[in-house]
C-alpha cells in the first residue's frame, strides 16, 4: 500500500524539498497551504507546479488556523505521518507583526494537535527553530539545554509549539518528534533570507547590509542535508514511557511522553563573513558590504550539537559550504536572470 504523509507548508522552502524527497520515494503527498503573501507568491507556485508534475501529490490550499478544517481534513484522510512546517516565520518580522505569528504559529498549531488527538498518526513531526536557544551562550547547543530566555517573538512562539506537543503528546498518546532548525540555505530559498538578499544586491551593483558589523557565526546547513534528517527521522518514533528499551545517548526523549525534540544542523558553524565570501567565489563577484549594528531579537552565534541525531540516525551527509552555494547561485541564475534575460528579448 502506498504511505501517506501530510505535510503543511508544502509550498514554502523546506516544505517543499520535503514533498519532492517523499514523492521520489513512493509516498503519497498532501500538500497543505496558506499561499500568504509575506514573500513573492509567484515562488509559492513555481515550487507547486513541479511538485504537481507527480501524480501522488495534492494541494488543499487553506489556513491552519481555520476553525476544524484540519481535523475534517485529517478524519478522512488518514495520513499515516504529519509533518508540520507551516509556519509564519522570520525573526525580525515578528517585532513589526506579533499578530501574524499568534495566528499562524500558536492558534494553526493548536488546529493541527486537536486534528492529531482526534485523527492520530503513526507519527507527528513538527519544526521548532534553534531560535529558541535564546540568549544561552554555552555552544555547541544540546537539546537537554534549557531555553527559557527567547530574545524574538518568533523564537517565543516555537518554544511554546514545543510545550504544546508535548503536553497532548502527554495527554493523548501522540508519537511527536519536535526539530530545531539550523540556519538553512539552499535552491528554491526564501527571498527575505539573507543569502537570498545578499545575490541579487551583489549582482545589481548594490551593497549587502551586514549586522553585527561581521562578528557573527551560524550553524548554515544545506536543505538536502536537513531534509535527509527529517526522512530518517520519519521511522524513529519516539516510544511511550512504559516498556521503554536502552536509552539513546544524548537523548530529549520526555519521561512523562512520547516526545523528543532533536537537532537539525551541520555541527560546524561559520563566521558570517566565510558564509558571504562563499557566495562571492559562486558569483564570481565581490560584495561592497554595509556594516551595521545588531539587529533586535537576533543572536551573535549558533552552533548545533548533532550527537543524538547521530544516535538515532547514524552519520548524517554535510555538504560542504562551497558546493552548497554553487547549487545555490546556479539556480538563483536560471529563476532570476536566465528567465530576465529572454523575456527582454
Amino acid at each position: 500500500m502506498t504511505r501517506t504523509a501530510l505535510v503543511t507548508g508544502a509550498a514554502g522552502f523546506i516544505g517543499f524539498h520535503l514533498c519532492r524527497r517523499l514523492l521520489n520515494d513512493g509516498w503519497r503527498v498532501v500538500g497543505f497551504d496558506a499561499l500568504t503573501e509575506y514573500y513573492d507568491v509567484s515562488l509559492k507556485h513555481r515550487r507547486l507546479a513541479l511538485l504537481a508534475e507527480s501524480p501522488g501529490f495534492e494541494l488543499i490550499e487553506a489556513r491552519l488556523e481555520e476553525p476544524g478544517r484540519l481535523k475534517a481534513l485529517m478524519a478522512d484522510l488518514r495520513p499515516e505521518i504529519v509533518v508540520h512546517l507551516a509556519a509564519q516565520a522570520g525573526v525580525r518580522y515578528s517585532i513589526d507583526a506579533p499578530a501574524s505569528y499568534v495566528q499562524s504559529n500558536l492558534v494553526g498549531t493548536f488546529e493541527l494537535l486537536e486534528a492529531a488527538r482526534a485523527t492520530p498518526p503513526r507519527h507527528m513531526l513538527m519544526a521548532s527553530t534553534s531560535s529558541v536557544y535564546g540568549a544561552n551562550t554555552d555552544m555547541p547547543y544540546a537539546e537537554t539545554d534549557k531555553t527559557d530566555t527567547q530574545k524574538s517573538f518568533y523564537a517565543a512562539t516555537k518554544k511554546a509549539n514545543e510545550a504544546m506537543a508535548h503536553s497532548y503528546s502527554h495527554l493523548f498518546d501522540l508519537p511527536i518528534t519536535m526539530f530545531r532548525f539550523f540556519t538553512v540555505y539552499g535552491t528554491w530559498g526564501r527571498p527575505d533570507m539573507a543569502y537570498f538578499k545578499f545575490a541579487r544586491a551583489i549582482r545589481e551593483g548594490r551593497a549587502i547590509d551586514v549586522y553585527n558589523h561581521g562578528k557573527m557565526q551560524r550553524d548554515f546547513t544545506y536543505a538536502d542535508d536537513l531534509i535527509e534528517g527529517i526522512v530518517r527521522l520519519i521511522e524513529v518514533v519516539p516510544p511511550a514511557p512504559e516498556g521503554r528499551g536502552a536509552p539513546v545517548p544524548h537523548d530529549s526523549l520526555s519521561p512523562v511522553a512520547a516526545w523528543r525534540v532533536v537537532n537539525l544542523g551541520m555541527s560546524k558553524p561559520t563566521t558570517l563573513e566565510d558564509f558571504i565570501a562563499a557566495l562571492e567565489d559562486a558569483l564570481g563577484q565581490k560584495a561592497r558590504r554595509n556594516y551595521m549594528e545588531m539587529q533586535p531579537g537576533d543572536v551573535v552565534a549558533t552552533w548545533a550539537d548533532t550527537r543524538l541525531l547521530t544516535a538515532l540516525v547514524g552519520e548524517m551527509q554535510t555538504t560542504p559550504l562551497s558546493r552548497g552555494m554553487e547549487h545555490f547561485v546556479k539556480w538563483y541564475l536560471a529563476q532570476y536572470e536566465a528567465g530576465a534575460a529572454q523575456a527582454a528579448t
